[in-house]
This record gives structure tokens, C-alpha cells and sequence, in this order.
């Protein structure tokens, strides 16, 4: 299985994304510091909060209407309405007008277009390809989004000040191509039973629609795990970066003495080059483990590597753990991610993909809970409550896995005899 074998949506949507983050991360992990310089800490943290819950609300929308209207249309209609938010935000920080207000409208106005497009291109991405396919092309576009990340990250740390013009024009352009790229070279991937509804009706549709998700038990367990797990990572930047900054000592690394908060800088750049090293062997290392017992086990290792690192104060431990929980992160992520695409049914994928695009909020509020235990409970009560948050969501795994494997041969099963009736 190589790149050329996948479908060109496949090809298209990993090549877009990842010159879309190159560019937005260069932007969008500063404009926190762009709403506290403009409109104070508290407003600005107020406005960010008001980002996120709007972009909830129409992920599940998106979800709906994807599934109700084909995804293309879902995609182009979001890429349109987010090149000209991009647009007028270049013109509000340009070097003859600046406004910070239109801008943080803007800003919302691309919540809602990744809110409405994310679910879209979560089931496309299913629906144009098969089974064996999924654990190679979800290592790809993981490698390639940590890659564009940690690249823009780095620049936009040293232009975001002084060319926030320039870089808004850059998105502008990147954001202009992908909305060319849906429209005139993606293929639409489902085409949905057309009907005429009423707005109440599709109301009521759209509660039955997540009603049916939610009473799915062996998607909703997965999701509660996949959180559990997901919220370890939240850690670094959270209870774990405090906590160095306050007890880790200065020690010697290299031809430097770095503290507590220099120390969180080289871990979160230790994983991302690791991640982005591993996941180039990763998917051609063959061996006889089943995926569930590689699920299973990188997710055992995933916590307990986190557990240290809420724990631990020395260097080499620190360095050593990261490696071992970076090596779980890049096995685990194809696997969790090719069962979840073997999860929902055809007709509701881009439901099932929305109501799991929660995982992301629900695991920073784990994470947000933990620092506020963190400044009453001592590291080593911390620690183990960490442990036991990611070995929680690795039983939960344990137990539903071998439900996953049937549903996964199902959906393979079911794609076999599609294929044979088209030939």
C-alpha cells in the first residue's frame, strides 16, 4: 500500500491540510495574545471561550447536514465562507485599517466553518477509501499535521509580531486554492436520498440523527476511552507545565542549566520530532500483533509516560518517558482512528464524526480539572490520578476491542460485496 494507491480526495484533502496548517499555525496559536494585547486577559479569555462553544454547536450541524446534503457542498460552502473571513481579517490588520473586533468576528466566523466542514471531511475521507488503506493514510495525515504545526509554529513565532499582514495574506492564498481544490477537483463522496423537509422537520431529524449516535453503546465507550486518553496529552501544557515551572530545579542539559518551563518547551519539541521520525517507519514495521493488542498496550504505555511526567523532576527520566509515550502516541493513533472509521454506519458518518470531533473539548476539560486539583493535592496524589484517568480509557478499550474487531470485518465484509457487485 503506497501515497499513489489512495483516492485523489485522499490525496488532495492531506496535501491541502497540511500547506493550510503550515500557514495557520504560524497565526492562530498567537491570536490569544493577539485578543489579551488588544482587549485585556480576562475579555480576551471570555472571547476565546465564546470561540469554542460556537464552534460545538455547529459541529454538530455540519455533522447533520453533511449527511443530510452530501459532503462536497457542506466543504465548498464552508471553504468559501472561510476564504472571506481570512480576507476581510488581512484588510482589518492591514498597514491602512486595524480592527481587533471584525477580526475576533472573523475568528468566529472560522470556528463555524471548521465546525461545518470538519465532520465533512472526517467522512469523506472514509467513504473514498477501504479498510486495509485507513492505518496508512491516518499515519500520514498525522505525520503531516504535526509536521506543518511544529514548522509554522516556530516561524510564526518569530514573524506573528511584525508581518501579521503578510501572514493573513498567506492564508488568504492558501485558503483561496483549497476552496479551488473542493470545488473543481474533489469528487463528491456520498450522495444522500433526497427529501423535502420543513426546518421543524429537519429539527426533529437532526435529534433523531443523535439520538441514534448516542444509543450506539460501543461508540459511545470508545469515545468516553478515546477522551480519557486524549486528555493525557492536554497534561504537558497544563498540570505538567505548571508543575514543572514550579518544583523542577535548574539542571544541566547539554552546555545549558534550564528550569521547569524550559524544560516543557524541549519535551513538547521532543515528542513532535519524534512523532514526525516514527511515523516515517512506522507503518512499515510488519509484525503479528492484532490491533487490538496494539491499541491495548500503546495505550498503557501512553499513560504511564504521562504519570511519570506528572511525577518526575529529573531530566533523564523526563527525556526517557517521552520517548516511550511518543512511541504508544504513533502506534496508537492509526489504530484508534482505522476502528473509528469502522464504527458508524454509511448513512451517518459525518453524524458519528461530529459528535466525536467532542473528544478534542471534553479532553482540555479534563485537563483544566487537573490543574485546578493540582493546586490543592501534592504531585504524587496528582500523578496517580493521572495514571488512573489513562488506564480508565485503556480497560475501557480492553473490554470493548474484541466488539471493535467484528464491527470492523463487518464494515470490510460490507465494502467486499460492494465491490464485487460493481465488477
Amino acid at each position: 500500500m503506497r501515497f499513489r494507491d489512495f483516492h485523489k480526495n485522499i490525496k488532495i484533502r492531506i496535501i491541502e491540510t497540511f500547506m493550510s496548517r503550515f500557514i495557520g499555525s504560524m497565526i492562530f496559536p498567537f491570536m490569544s495574545i493577539y485578543l489579551a494585547v488588544h482587549f485585556g486577559a480576562k475579555v480576551a479569555g471570555l472571547l476565546l471561550l465564546i470561540n469554542v462553544f460556537v464552534g460545538i454547536g455547529i459541529n454538530f450541524l455540519g455533522g447533520y447536514f453533511a449527511d443530510q446534503f452530501g459532503r462536497k457542498k457542506i466543504m465548498l460552502f464552508a471553504e468559501v465562507l472561510r476564504f472571506l473571513a481570512f480576507l476581510t481579517m488581512m484588510v482589518c490588520n492591514s498597514p491602512w485599517y486595524e480592527s481587533a473586533s471584525i477580526t475576533f468576528a472573523m475568528m468566529t466566523i472560522n470556528s463555524i466553518c471548521w465546525g461545518l466542514a470538519g465532520p465533512a471531511n472526517q467522512a469523506m475521507m472514509i467513504d473514498v477509501s477501504t479498510p486495509p488503506q485507513r492505518k496508512l493514510m491516518y499515519s500520514i495525515t498525522y505525520w503531516a499535521n504535526n509536521l506543518s504545526i511544529a514548522i509554522g509554529g516556530i516561524i510564526g513565532a518569530f514573524l506573528f509580531s511584525d508581518y501579521l499582514f503578510e501572514l493573513f495574506f498567506a492564508l488568504s492564498v492558501a485558503s483561496a486554492i483549497t476552496a479551488s481544490l473542493v470545488a473543481f477537483f474533489i469528487d463528491e463522496s456520498y450522495a444522500p436520498v433526497k427529501t423535502d423537509m420543513t426546518p421543524t422537520q429537519h429539527i426533529t431529524q437532526l435529534i433523531s440523527n443523535y439520538g441514534k449516535v448516542l444509543h450506539d453503546k460501543l461508540f459511545v465507550l470508545f469515545t468516553i476511552a478515546g477522551v480519557l486518553i486524549l486528555s493525557m496529552e492536554f497534561q504537558l501544557t497544563n498540570y505538567i507545565g505548571i508543575r514543572l515551572s514550579k518544583e523542577m530545579p535548574s539542571q544541566p542539559f547539554l552546555f545549558w542549566d534550564i528550569d521547569g518551563v524550559q524544560a516543557m518547551g524541549i519535551l513538547r519539541s521532543e515528542n513532535t520530532i519524534l512523532v514526525v521520525i516514527l511515523m516515517l517507519f512506522v507503518t512499515r514495521i510488519h509484525h503479528s500483533l492484532k490491533d487490538r493488542t496494539v491499541l491495548v498496550w500503546s495505550c498503557f504505555f501512553f499513560s504511564v509516560g504521562y504519570a511519570a511526567l506528572a511525577y518526575s523532576n529529573n531530566l533523564f527520566i523526563l527525556f526517557l518517558m517521552m520517548a516511550i509515550l511518543t512511541i504508544g502516541e504513533v502506534f496508537r493513533v492509526p489504530v484508534e482512528q482505522s476502528y473509528m472509521a469502522a464504527i458508524p454506519p454509511d448513512d451517518a458518518r459525518s453524524s458519528y464524526m461530529a459528535f466525536n470531533g467532542l473528544k478534542f473539548n471534553l479532553s482540555m476539560l479534563i485537563a483544566s480539572i487537573t490543574v485546578t486539583l493540582g493546586a490543592i493535592l501534592p504531585s504524587s496524589m496528582m500523578a496517580g490520578i493521572i495514571l488512573a484517568v489513562g488506564l480508565i480509557g485503556t480497560f475501557i478499550l480492553k473490554i470493548i476491542t474484541p466488539e471493535l474487531d467484528r464491527r470492523k470485518e463487518g464494515a470490510e465484509l460490507r465494502q467486499h460485496n460492494e465491490a464485487v457487485k460493481v465488477g
